[in-house]
């Protein structure tokens, strides 16, 4: 490569540069050392500054071409760069870290691919869900260490603007856990999703009346899925989460003794837990059995109770025979989930304890559990009554009339 002789630089003076025949050519400028002109056989024009690092590796960083860039901008880039390699600096260096710093793409797929793996199916397919719907489209186009606090709130408040604030912080929940990783992993040093304002969350009381049960069991009665009914009968009866009754395994269930042994894979705690079968949800599991026998005898039983429909594995939602069903029964406002409270609640009428109902629901915390503390208001009521009965007529004569407010009856 060869240089022809130095000059101030100008537009005038780059514009006529002439082409070399083959190769490229590059004109310096006089004023600023190792800032030129490069021009190529095909007339391309760009400007570029030589340097040597502070290790003596000699390098030529590209500023611009000619004529997005004018003659004295590129100038004044090219003392700024000067500047920063007198300071030790490496402006290439620095462009090709940037270059090669992960970007939000690869934290998603290595978060995908080295942690979700780890989850339940059930959680890791919502996660995967919040992934494409909203990180993804969001933050796709940044590098890790380039997200602010701002990215991430602005990402919260519009999905709460379209009306889903407790998704927003549950997305918000994964995108910190993400970035948690990112610092593991070294992509970044902080957290952008520490200090971002939650929505407040309600839990929800939503429980089946005695009325609104009765309309379920009938609706149930003539339901054209009769697997999605079982699957539906096996919620009310046991307690159990959606995704529990769903992946149920014949080999867990001991219906001699009466006990659903829920491997530690299919629990939301990723702990075994073992589980009391009453006597109708034992026998529900048995007809289950009974008509798979009188309509294959010569099929073995598979794997789970409610297996998928011409696929392997088994059954993975219900949630359109729960419209369905609710429509028929004419109940609103209920989830699948909240079979689960209702069942909470008969177990607090009956008079079973807080740790009675976290043991036979599988909650690890009692912190869980408490949400279910204002169902024992009607209970706490009829024993305070009682004890106030007993104080109240507590030295009192058998014969003697006691009015309610405690006082005796007047004498004659």
């Amino acid at each position: 490569m060869s240089n022809i002789e130095r000059e101030r630089l100008t537009d005038a003076i780059v514009k006529r540069l002439p082409r070399p025949e083959t190769g490229n050519r590059i004109a310096y400028d006089s004023d600023v050392a190792g800032f030129g002109c490069r021009v190529t056989a095909a007339g391309s024009r760009a400007f570029i500054l030589n340097y040597r690092t502070r290790t003596a590796r000699e390098r030529r960083h590209t500023i611009g071409r000619y004529p997005d860039w004018s003659t004295t901008a590129a100038r004044a880039e090219a003392k700024r760069l000067r500047r920063l390699i007198d300071e030790g600096g490496d402006p290439l260096a620095d462009i090709e870290a940037e270059r090669a710093a992960p970007a939000m793409a690869d934290l998603i797929e290595r978060f995908e691919t080295e942690h979700l793996v780890r989850k339940r199916p059930g959680t890791a397919t919502d996660y995967r869900r919040m992934l494409n719907n909203h990180i993804r489209p969001a933050l796709k186009h940044l590098k890790v260490a380039d997200v602010t606090f701002e990215d991430v709130d602005r990402l919260h408040q519009r999905i709460t603007k379209a009306g889903h604030p407790y998704r927003a912080n549950r997305v918000i929940a994964v995108l910190s856990k993400m970035f948690a990783l990112a610092i593991r992993w070294n992509m970044r040093d902080d957290n952008p999703c520490v200090g971002i304002e939650r929505n407040v969350e309600h839990s929800r009381r939503r429980y089946l009346k005695d009325d609104e049960l009765a309309r379920l069991v009938r609706a149930l009665a003539t339901h054209a899925d009769k697997q999605a009914a079982d699957v539906v009968r096996l919620l009310l009866l046991t307690g159990c989460r959606r995704g529990e009754a769903l992946a149920a395994r014949w080999a867990d269930l001991d219906l001699g003794k009466g006990v659903w042994s829920k491997p530690a894979s299919s629990v939301k705690q990723n702990t075994p837990h073992e589980a009391p079968l009453s006597a109708p949800a034992r026998q529900l599991l048995s007809e289950i059995r009974d008509a798979h026998a009188a309509k294959h005898p010569k099929r073995p039983l598979g794997e789970y109770v409610f297996p998928s429909h011409g696929a392997e594995g088994h059954r993975v939602d219900i949630k359109r025979d729960w419209r369905q069903l609710t429509k028929a029964a004419g109940i609103t406002g209920l989830r699948v989930h909240d079979l689960r409270h209702s069942f909470a609640s008969q177990l607090a009428s009956g008079g079973a304890s807080l740790p009675l109902i976290g043991a036979l629901l599988g909650h690890s915390n009692p912190v869980t559990t408490s949400r279910y503390a204002h169902l024992f208001d009607d209970p706490q009521r009829q024993a305070v009554e009682r004890v106030g009965a007993v104080i109240g007529a507590a030295g009192k004569d058998a014969k003697e009339p006691v009015d309610i407010k405690g006082g005796r009856g007047r004498g004659r």
